[in-house]
């Protein structure tokens, strides 16, 4: 009768651990980057488009599906966000990656690495800006222009 009863827990347990609760279930290291991956999406969705008067949430050009964190180290992580223009000839794509990068620059709590991409095959020119957003020194002389440093100041302010 025992050993009935463990080979029914045993299988139920197998049927409870669908992949619908998998993040309940996941090893603590999975679980953890999900938790960062969530932490960083609420840092990202509140940015506002350079254009328009919505966030980047509201837009779709990010969603929680966009962001990928992975352990690289003792509470380390790369992070990793890739986001959809709204048009694929989008002027302001690079604009857009330069807010992603220095909000999460600036508000990120733990050490990571941090790569932008812009979404394969969503716009004719994703190869140049994933080189730009990704370079630092093309980041650091971008934010030393007075007039881009404002429109990203604009863009990355909390709304009161």
């Amino acid at each position: 009768m025992a050993l009935a009863l463990a080979l029914l827990w045993q299988a139920l347990g197998r049927v409870w651990r669908s992949p619908a609760s998998s993040a309940r279930h996941a090893p603590p290291s999975r679980a953890m980057e999900h938790d960062r991956a969530i932490e960083v999406y609420d840092i990202i969705r509140t940015i506002r488009d350079p254009e328009k008067p919505n966030t980047l949430e509201e837009l779709e050009v990010v969603t929680e599906n966009c962001v990928e964190v992975q352990e690289i180290g003792e509470d380390e992580y790369l992070v990793i966000i890739r986001f959809t223009p709204t048009v694929p000839h989008c002027s302001l794509a690079t604009l857009i990656g330069l807010c992603l990068r220095i909000k999460l620059q600036r508000c990120l709590p733990f050490r990571h690495k941090l790569e932008i991409y812009i979404s394969e095959g969503t716009h004719s020119t994703e190869e140049d800006i994933n080189k730009q957003i990704n370079d630092k020194e093309r980041v650091a002389a971008a934010m030393e222009n007075p007039n881009l440093r404002e429109i990203v100041e604009q863009c990355v302010t909390e709304p009161d």
